[in-house]
């Protein structure tokens, strides 16, 4: 499963990212917004952030104007490693290196052809493991509040 959610700036880009998910046969939800009235991006990339953290969903994706935002609330939920993308080859090893459980996307900075390859890419790529998984760990540890030295 996994969690989507949108500000108002990403609400034209959520059909395209939906798509990907059904091309996929992958099942989602879907945390908002649904209108393009205003609203706070950081309300809709922690309702995602929190359901991916909880295990709900396996991973997440948020939208908003350039990905930024969104994608920073949602990286501020323990737990989260959110990557905003604008290219297919960090798409690839955000997953491969840093098992990023979370992609961020800007609507307004992004063809909507080119977000659909970094999100067919960012969903089918696989955690590679050895020795990303110690760097991931120290990831997690940053994230607890853990010194590394």
């Amino acid at each position: 499963m996994i969690a989507i959610a949108c500000d108002h700036a990403g609400i034209d880009l959520k059909p395209h990212v939906i798509a990907v998910l059904e091309e996929l046969g992958i099942p989602y939800t879907d945390f908002g917004t649904h209108t393009r009235e205003s609203v706070d991006y950081p309300l809709y990339g922690a309702r995602a952030a929190r359901a991916v953290a909880s295990g709900q969903c396996e991973r997440g994706i948020v939208m908003c104007g350039t990905g930024v935002g969104i994608g920073m609330a949602a990286g501020k939920v323990h737990g989260i490693r959110c990557v905003t993308c604008t290219d297919t080859y960090s798409a690839k090893m955000s997953r491969l290196h840093n098992d990023a459980n979370m992609l961020a996307l800007g609507a307004r900075v992004l063809g909507s052809e080119l977000a659909k390859d970094i999100v067919r890419i960012w969903l089918m790529t696989a955690f590679e493991g050895e020795r990303h998984a110690r760097r991931v760990g120290m990831i997690d540890r940053l994230d607890r509040g853990e010194a590394l030295e």
